[in-house]
């Protein structure tokens, strides 16, 4: 391989990486929430038709944003290794390139909820360097080749120092190393002093950890929901435990006292709220488990938590709704958008501002200060963190981020039930075989529970005891089962009567359906 051609290779890595650094040391130094990248990645999950989405968070999990980031990383990193190799012959192309990247990431910062002028800053800045950085670094590779006779070199011109072109070859190199690593090292000071500059978060962090939300975590779990069979999930879901799913790659960190809440539309008055406006309102407390639409059958994206804010119905009351609304706009401080029904706000259910988590105030990556909580609704159309707008309108009259992408208008939870015990592919000993797991169905709760094993007759379960019907419920239950491979299937019937169906479905458009089933073994017990 060419030495000379990996060189160039190099010049268009480092420059592009430097201007990477600069970049996002600018946000950081500017407290701008998304650097140029993230930008970029972030209108990328904008872009993603919604049957793609779903795979990527069922295949991928939380790790889903780190993937897609590492992916855009090199990307970028090969882009930048083509126009330093073309640089060598064509030294527009660099130019082109480098204004063609500034342009999108400009671009997608543009299209970033709140973006301003400033928020171009690190854009020009990172650009900048690109083009300063490369120039330095190709300079003394021009020289050597020059020197050497190389046919990729350009001529030199007539006011060119004739000392350049007699220099060697070989010091032409030596110098483009050195500028190399120097600008190398300069590159991970510059974002190692941008991760310490980014101290926005941190600070947001101390606040959320000192803050103490009176009243918040007097509700204690209702004795018997538990049923104390090992490997059941909890009945209640510590907070670091709890799913996480959202669209932000880099959280919105927001200080209380920066927060505001506009509530405005078809209302009779507009509404303001400052985060303590929110605090010295009446509050409420409840239990309600959360569920996503991209849940799968058996799925782990659902979880039960004390929630403690502040009455939407009574907010929405304040501010008059106008005849022929029927729906809210919610808006996420990074624009997520979602269209709640206008009477899941309203009614009795308890939908809420959140403030509080189990008893203390939200983490940031569940929505501090203040998210929505509709007990329900799949998350997709009510639980939006980060909340700073609620529009009243019409559904007709807009179209929010998943239901752009293939999700259906509204989406009311569906019955569901998992078997958490035995664990998919475990061996037991075989005899009185102990079977567990959860079912939810929020809003209307669950009645019974039983399981079946390899199509058998369906056995009853035992229920732990919950406090209201938004709920999920602990099962449990043992049945005889000899040794030998089996299956074992669940179904929850809700306080309506209804059996939850064995139709399987997809999760899009409003949720799968079906009956979870887990594959086990029992083996005979060993004497000694």
């Amino acid at each position: 391989m060419d030495e000379r051609a990996g060189q160039w290779r190099l010049a268009g890595l480092v420059a592009g990486l430097a201007g990477l650094a600069t970049s996002y040391t600018a946000a950081m130094v500017l407290t701008i929430r998304e650097s140029p990248v993230v930008a970029v990645a972030e209108g990328v999950i904008r872009l993603t038709p919604g049957p793609v989405a779903d795979f990527v968070i069922r295949f991928f999990g939380a790790s889903n944003k780190a993937l897609l980031l590492v992916m855009i990383f090199l990307i970028v990193s090969l882009v930048f290794v083509a126009l330093g190799t073309a640089a060598r012959t064509r030294w527009w192309v660099p130019l082109a390139g480098y204004s063609v990247l500034a342009l999108v990431t400009a671009a997608a910062v543009l299209l970033q909820r709140g973006s301003g002028l400033v928020d171009q800053l690190p854009v020009a800045i990172g650009y900048l360097t690109w083009v300063v950085v490369l120039g330095l670094l190709v300079a003394p590779l021009r020289r050597a080749e020059r020197s050497d006779g190389s046919p990729f070199a350009p001529p030199l011109d007539d006011v060119e120092d004739a000392a350049e072109e007699a220099q060697p070859g070989a010091h032409g190199r030596r110098t483009f190393l050195v500028r190399a690593a120097l600008v190398g090292g300069a590159a991970v000071v510059v974002a190692g002093a941008g991760r310490v500059l980014g101290t926005g978060r941190r600070a947001v962090e101390e606040t959320r950890r000192l803050l103490r939300i009176e009243g918040a975590g007097r509700t204690p779990p209702p004795r018997g929901s538990s049923l104390g069979v090992d490997d059941i999930a909890s009945w209640q879901t510590p907070n670091d435990e709890f799913y996480l799913i959202h669209t932000a790659l880099v959280v919105p960190a927001i200080a209380p006292v920066d927060w505001r809440l506009r509530i405005h539309g078809m209302v009779e008055r507009e509404i303001e709220l400052t985060y303590d406006d929110l605090l010295a309102r009446r509050r409420t407390e409840s239990w309600v488990t959360l569920s996503c639409v991209s849940n799968p059958v058996g799925g782990d994206l659902v979880g039960n938590a004390l929630w403690t804010g502040v009455l939407t119905s009574e907010l929405l009351a304040e501010a008059g709704i106008l005849p022929g609304a029927d729906a809210v706009l919610q808006t996420s401080d990074d624009g997520w958008t979602c269209g709640t029904p206008l009477e899941a706000l309203t009614d009795d259910r308890g939908a809420m501002l959140a403030v509080a988590m189990n008893g203390e105030a939200l983490p940031i990556e569940h929505g501090f200060p203040v998210r929505t909580l509709v007990p329900g609704l799949y998350g997709y159309v009510s639980a939006t963190k980060w909340v700073v707008d609620l529009e009243v309108t019409r559904f007709a009259d807009f179209s929010a981020y998943w239901t752009q992408r293939g999700w259906s208008e509204r989406g009311p939870v569906k019955i569901a039930s998992r078997i958490d015990v035995p664990r998919s592919g475990e061996s037991v000993p075989a005899g009185n075989v102990a079977f567990g797991g959860v079912a939810w169905m929020q809003g209307t709760g669950i009645s019974a529970v039983e399981f079946s094993v390899d199509d058998g007759p369906w056995v009853p379960a035992d229920l732990g005891r919950v406090p209201s019907a938004d709920t999920w419920v602990q099962w449990a239950g043992t049945t005889d089962v000899a040794p030998g491979d089996h299956r074992v299937r669940v179904r929850a019937t809700d306080t309506d009567g209804n059996v939850q169906t064995d139709v399987e479905r997809d999760v899009l458009p409003d949720g799968a359906t079906g009956l979870d089933e887990v594959d086990f073994t029992t083996t005979e017990a060993v004497v000694g």
